[in-house]
């Protein structure tokens, strides 16, 4: 990755972090591999709201360091993990910001699924 540009947020780009209030589950392979009341909800431009989990909340045993990374320039340098189910891998299925630029800095020590990767990501109403 040369010449990463950087970009800050606004109003042509916006991004919002805010805490959920509801507790949000992520199942994949019939096991809850993360449960947390401490998501933050990231709303960036027009993509669907992304829910980050903090890394403390998730199963110990179902992430493998992946060589996969991306670049954001809103973010930063994105780094990746297989998510491991029994003997299912599903390769790249989560993503982090280990030093996320300053916009975004809230996001460090949380991690993010993909929703087409797994089997749910659930926001649960009884807040």
């Amino acid at each position: 990755m040369t010449d990463m540009k950087v970009l800050v947020p606004g109003p042509g780009h916006p991004i919002d972090i805010e805490q959920s209030p509801a507790r949000v589950t992520v199942q994949h392979g019939g096991r809850v591999v993360a449960d947390t009341r401490r998501a933050l909800t990231l709303r960036e431009a027009k993509y669907p709201p992304v829910h980050y989990v903090p890394r403390a909340d998730v199963a110990p045993d179902v992430l493998a360091p992946s060589s996969h990374t991306s670049w954001c320039p809103f973010k930063g340098k994105a780094t990746y993990y297989d998510l491991k189910v029994g003997d299912e891998v599903v390769p790249d299925a989560v993503w982090t910001y280990l030093k996320p630029h300053k916009a975004v800095a809230e996001l460090v020590d949380h991690v993010a699924f993909y929703a087409d990767r797994i089997d749910s990501i659930t926001v649960h109403d009884d807040v």
